[in-house]
């Protein structure tokens, strides 16, 4: 034969797959040509030109080609096909591997599967993996076998999977990872590192005290994963200092800062992080919510451009894309979360982003979906908190304290938690009372929490305690810098006709932030007010009076907001 295996298996070794295709083509075509050829060597050739496809992303020839190589195998005689398998029990199963010849068919059906799940078709990925029997399960399949479970929600499924990878290698830090994510304790994930054989013949409790900082890295996953976010962040830092400069600690740490609203040291964080790696895009849809908050669209703009210019098909690039465009197309914004999802199932910030831009939209009964799509993911602050104010937008306030008093028993340490329940109890005037107590002691928890003060502060005003609002918006604002504390301060001011105490805080406000937009749109009012006009008229333009009597609506609901 004028072209060998030897030849394919050598351009599948250089990642030249597209030239392994073109050549598997050629042998394929010879042997079915020759009818003296064995079904043991078709088949061979049919799942070297599946890999060359697999690895050129075309999975569905690629699955057509595995199933026909399958179906040589059932007509190979059994001894050929038992020494076969003999021949690769040394062999990684991993669909890039290419290189053994000897057909085991448990590995074609590993293959089959990972086509389908990168296909998103997780069924028939599981109903693959479930014909390979569990002895003969190698550490991939087993994780990929956890995955396509917990996709498919058999958690229980996925927890003995995920618990067989550590079993076989305590290092599968995305088994530690799900399995913190699933409910499993720490203590019982730690355990299975004792069960592990290692070919070193050191004996596993010694690696066990010699690994501490992984006892450590599990512990604050499973802290994170449970909403104890304090303890989580604090486990963190002590293996930061182990090992500074840790891309993937420091990326952990940032994300659960944002969640929680620490955004300037998320955002800290997060340029550490840039600054080591400038092509990461792992969490980098995180940083671009957190530049958008501090309305920092110059860093946000050049943020967008770097992750398109390194990976456009991550699910990331495209909820960063939706932060972008938020401010200038809402609903071309909403389309890139829904993208985003799209690319990704299980992708939480597309939700969050999705359901937000949903709430801005006024669709609070869709964002709802949106809210419980990311809480089923996992239940963290800001699902909750997307949950409470969309119920609460439609007046669904039985649901909308039932979801915050969910977040207080998940997060009872946790001021951000018992002002959801003060929300819910503020949208009701019979309440009030209550949604103090509330707003007041999650002050006393965290006394740094703007949201809490800022939201004690419009019900004072709400009830007409001008002077009590001021008094403790005055009191922060001497301890804390903060833009959105000047603007709340300018605005109760500019209510009670103290116009020059709101221009003040309304200039302080831009100086701290130049691209506060509240501060901005507030000072145009203060500015109509000091002039005598009616802030909520909307301006004359006789040159454009057919153009905006169009775009008048528009401009009257930005001034009410």
């Amino acid at each position: 034969m004028d072209i060998s295996k030897d030849q394919i298996a050598t351009l599948l070794d250089h990642d030249l797959h597209a030239s392994a295709q073109m050549l598997g083509c050629f042998l394929v075509s010879s042997t079915s040509a020759n009818p003296e050829t064995s079904p043991q060597l078709k088949a061979e050739n049919l799942i070297l030109l599946g890999d060359s496809l697999f690895r050129d992303r075309e999975y569905r020839r690629a699955i057509h080609t595995y199933k026909q190589a399958l179906q040589y195998c059932k007509i190979i005689p059994k001894q050929n096909s038992t020494s076969a398998r003999t021949s690769l029990s040394s062999r990684s199963s991993s669909p890039s591997s290419f290189n053994a010849l000897a057909i085991n068919e448990n590995e074609v059906k590993f293959k089959i599967a990972s086509c389908h799940s990168s296909l998103n078709e997780t069924r028939l990925a599981l109903a693959e993996m479930e014909g390979i029997p569990s002895k003969a399960r190698t550490l991939q399949m087993s994780l990929l076998m956890a995955k396509l479970f917990r996709n498919s929600r058999h958690n229980r499924y996925a927890i003995a999977c995920y618990r067989e990878c550590l079993r076989n290698c305590p290092y599968v830090m995305e088994a530690i990872i799900a399995l913190a994510e699933l409910g499993v304790a720490a203590k019982d994930i730690i355990s299975l590192f004792s069960q592990t054989s290692y070919k070193s013949g050191r004996a596993p409790l010694e690696h066990i005290d010699s690994n501490r900082w992984l006892q450590r890295y599990v512990e604050a996953q499973c802290c994170v994963a449970s909403n104890d976010y304090k303890g989580g962040l604090e486990l963190f830092a002590e293996l930061l200092q182990r090992f500074p400069s840790n891309i993937h600690i420091l990326l952990e740490t940032a994300k659960v800062e944002a969640i929680i609203g620490k955004s300037d040291e998320a955002i800290v964080n997060f340029e550490k992080v840039r600054s080591l790696d400038p092509f990461l895009i792992t969490y980098m849809d995180e940083y671009a919510i957190l530049l958008k908050g501090k309305s920092d669209y110059t860093k946000l703009n050049k943020l967008v451009h770097d992750l398109l210019s390194i990976d456009p098909t991550r699910p990331e690039v495209f909820v960063a894309l939706s932060v972008l465009w938020e401010r200038k197309d809402e609903r071309g914004a909403l389309s890139y979360a829904e993208k985003s999802i799209r690319i990704d199932e299980r992708h939480i910030p597309a939700y969050i982003m999705k359901g937000n831009i949903l709430l801005s939209l006024k669709r609070p009964e869709v964002a709802v979906i949106a809210f419980r799509g990311a809480h089923d993911l996992r239940a963290d602050l800001r699902s909750y908190q997307g949950l409470v104010h969309s119920y609460l937008a439609f007046s669904k306030t039985k649901e909308a304290l039932h979801a915050a008093r969910e977040a207080m028993k998940a997060m009872p340490q946790s001021a951000k938690a018992l002002k959801l329940v003060g929300d819910v109890h503020a949208s009701n005037s019979s309440g009030r009372e209550k949604a103090k107590k509330f707003y007041e002691s999650a002050l006393r928890l965290e006394p740094g929490y703007f949201g809490a003060a800022l939201a004690l502060a419009e019900l004072h005003c709400v009830e007409g305690r001008n002077g009590d609002a001021v008094s403790l918006l005055e009191r922060y604002v001497k301890d804390w810098a903060d833009d959105s504390l000047h603007v709340k301060l300018a605005q109760v001011y500019a209510a009670t006709n103290a116009l020059q105490e709101a221009l003040s805080h309304y200039q302080a406000a831009l100086r701290l932030n130049p691209q506060n937009e509240a501060a901005k749109k507030g000072l145009e009012r203060l500015e109509k007010q000091m002039k005598g006009v009616d802030p909520d008229a909307p301006e004359e333009d006789e040159d454009n009076e057919v153009e905006d009597a169009d775009e008048e609506p528009d401009e009257i609901e930005l001034l009410r907001e």
